[in-house]
């Protein structure tokens, strides 16, 4: 199995972000074996939070997102770098 990228964009429920800071700084992220914080970034106004996640098995992102559901809605998206869809694509335009 292959390593996965996730975008996973957090909407803090409520618009609480103490409440997720208090478990994140008592508990930590609540990572399941298999799933690797890449990074993240926070909007100034701390309505969502943008984080990339690298797993093999979509399954341990589920486990990881039932931990946080009581304090945060999630859209996850699978992404690929820029540089793998540049070389997809080159391929693709270069045919008749």
């Amino acid at each position: 199995m292959s390593t996965m990228l996730f975008m996973v964009i957090e909407r803090f429920k409520n618009r609480d972000a103490k409440a997720v800071y208090r478990r994140f700084l008592g508990e930590g992220r609540g990572l399941p074996d298999g799933v690797r914080y890449v990074g993240s970034w926070i909007e100034v106004n701390f309505d969502r939070c943008f984080q990339l996640m690298e797993c093999e098995d979509a399954r341990a992102l589920q486990q990881w997102v039932a931990y946080w559901g009581d304090l945060i809605e999630f859209e996850i998206c699978p992404v690929l770098p820029s540089k793998e869809t540049s070389a997809l694509m080159a391929t693709l335009v270069a045919k008749p």
